[in-house]
C-alpha cells in the first residue's frame, strides 16, 4: 500500500516531445515508473525514450490503459490539456506547470472534483513513492524506500529534506509536493487523510512556507485526526509582510499567513517543529529510534 502511486500506475505524459518532458520521462522509468504513453498533437506515431506517442489523450488512454498523466505543456494550454486528460478517464494528474493563471486553476480544480479526478499542483514537482512509481520531476537520487512520508509546498525545500532523510539511514513510503500557489488542487488536509490510512507510513514530515492558511488549517486536522508523529517545518521566517518570497502563494498580507502564526498552531496540535531544515532529518530519526523501541 502507498499514497495515489503504486506498481498499478500507468502513466501518460502531455507535452512529452519538449524537452522537459522528454527529460523527465527518462528519469521516471529509470525510477521504474510504468510509462506507457505520451501526448503531443502533430506528432502521433513517433516515440520518445521508447514510449509511443499520441496526437490526443483519449486515443493514448485507448491503447495503453494509463490512469495517471503528467501535465508538462505551456501555462496557456494547461486548462485544456487537464480537462482533456479527466474527461478521457484519467483520475490522477499532476501538473507541473507554473504561472497557470488563477481563474483557470479554480476551472480546473472544480471540473476534476466534479468527475472524481485529483490534480496534484501546479508549480509542482509531483509525487513518488521508492520503488514503486514517480509521476513529475523530483530527483530520483534523493530517495531510499522506508516508512517516512512527506507532503510539502516547496520543491527545492522537498530534495533537501527528504536527502536528509535518506542519510539518517531512514527511507519514504510517499512524498507528495503540493505545489506553492495560491490554489493548488491537492491540501495539505487533503493529503493528511491518506497518509493515516498508509499501512506503510509511521510518521509524517510536513514542508510548509509562508501564506494563505493550509498549515493552519493542517495543524487543525492533526489535532483533531492525525494519530502518527509530525514534523513540521515552515519556510520565511524572516520574511516581510507584503513580499512575495519564492512561490506565487509564499506571501504575508494584512498580518495573515505568517511562519509564526503557523508555527505556533503546529506546536499547538502536538507536532515537532524545526527551526532550520538540517533539523528535520535529525528529529525524524530520534523518533524513527522511538518507534523502534515500541
Amino acid at each position: 500500500m502507498s499514497v495515489l502511486v503504486d506498481h498499478d500506475t500507468r502513466v501518460l505524459v502531455q507535452g512529452i516531445t519538449g524537452h522537459q518532458g522528454t527529460v523527465h520521462t527518462r528519469a521516471m522509468k529509470e525510477f521504474g515508473t510504468q510509462v506507457v504513453a505520451g501526448v503531443t498533437p502533430g506528432k502521433g506515431g513517433s516515440t520518445v525514450e521508447g514510449v509511443p506517442v499520441h496526437d490526443d489523450v483519449l486515443s493514448a488512454v485507448r491503447a495503453s490503459r494509463a490512469n495517471a498523466s503528467v501535465i508538462f505543456v505551456p501555462a496557456p494550454f494547461a486548462k485544456d490539456a487537464l480537462i482533456e486528460a479527466v474527461d478521457a478517464g484519467i483520475r490522477l494528474c499532476v501538473l507541473v506547470t507554473e504561472h497557470i493563471p488563477f481563474h483557470d486553476m479554480l476551472v480546473m480544480y472544480h471540473y476534476a472534483r466534479s468527475k472524481g479526478a485529483r490534480i496534484i499542483g501546479p508549480n509542482c514537482p509531483g509525487i513518488a513513492s521508492p520503488e514503486k512509481a514517480k509521476v513529475g520531476i523530483i530527483p530520483n537520487v534523493v530517495f531510499r524506500r522506508g516508512r517516512v512520508g512527506v507532503i510539502s509546498r516547496s520543491g527545492t525545500l522537498t530534495y533537501e529534506i527528504v536527502n536528509g532523510i535518506k542519510e539518517h539511514g531512514l527511507g519514504q513510503s510517499t512524498c507528495i509536493g503540493l505545489g506553492g500557489d495560491p490554489v493548488v488542487g491537492t491540501s495539505f488536509v487533503d493529503a493528511l487523510p491518506m497518509f493515516e490510512a498508509d499501512k506503510e507510513t509511521d510518521l509524517l514530515v510536513m514542508v510548509g512556507e509562508i501564506g494563505g492558511t493550509a498549515e493552519e488549517d493542517a495543524a487543525e486536522e492533526i489535532r483533531a485526526r492525525f494519530t502518527k508523529p509530525v514534523v513540521a517545518y515552515i519556510a520565511g521566517r524572516s520574511a516581510p509582510p507584503g513580499k512575495r518570497m519564492g512561490h506565487a502563494g509564499a506571501i504575508i498580507s494584512r498580518g495573515k499567513g505568517t511562519a509564526a502564526t503557523k508555527l505556533a498552531a503546529l506546536e499547538h496540535a502536538g507536532a515537532k517543529v524545526a527551526r532550520f531544515p538540517y533539523e528535520v532529518p535529525e528529529m525524524v530519526a530520534e523518533i524513527a529510534r522511538k518507534l523502534e523501541r515500541r
